[in-house]
């Protein structure tokens, strides 16, 4: 019997997560250092807690750095593909920030894109979580990460 030339496929089989978490980095524009305010903060938390209800997203743990975000998220049944989900959570952040920061904030809030990368493993989410939460700390903005109180866990994943 010959090689089966669709063997490689199968392997797709096992490597396949039912539902998969999602490491996502989100820029400023132009690396602007605005993020890592209350006011802002409370505003990206917010969206990130509407996510569920408005695009069938979950976010779990979050680090907000002066100029880009760390989020953890999983996809629920007929969600919104992911990139369609973090361009409409940076379209709500953009207009409630802007309106925040309108005397001294940018009229563009993020850079285009985001970075993504599927975790594999409980051990990959934990690993992962650990080096996103001393971004604070290798950055020089305090010495232990518990300290930032920018960071959280909107729900758990």
């Amino acid at each position: 019997m010959p090689d089966d030339p669709h063997k490689h496929l199968r392997r797709l089989e096992r490597v396949w997560l039912e539902s998969p978490v999602y490491f996502a980095t989100a820029c400023t524009y132009r690396r602007q250092p605005i993020l890592a305010a209350t006011a802002v903060a409370d505003i990206l938390t917010e969206e990130w807690r509407a996510a569920a209800e408005r695009h069938r997203w979950l976010v779990g743990r979050y680090v907000i750095m002066p100029d880009h975000v760390h989020f953890f998220c999983s996809v629920q049944s007929n969600a919104k593909r992911l990139s369609e989900f973090v361009r409409l959570w940076k379209q709500w952040t953009t207009k409630r920030a802007v309106a925040a920061l309108a005397k001294r904030g940018p009229a563009r809030l993020w850079q285009q894109g985001f970075f993504d990368h599927v975790l594999r493993s409980e051990e990959s989410y934990a690993q992962k979580w650990e080096y996103v939460r001393q971004n604070p700390v290798r950055a020089g903005l305090i010495s232990h990460a518990e300290d930032w109180p920018f960071q959280g866990e909107i729900l758990r994943l």
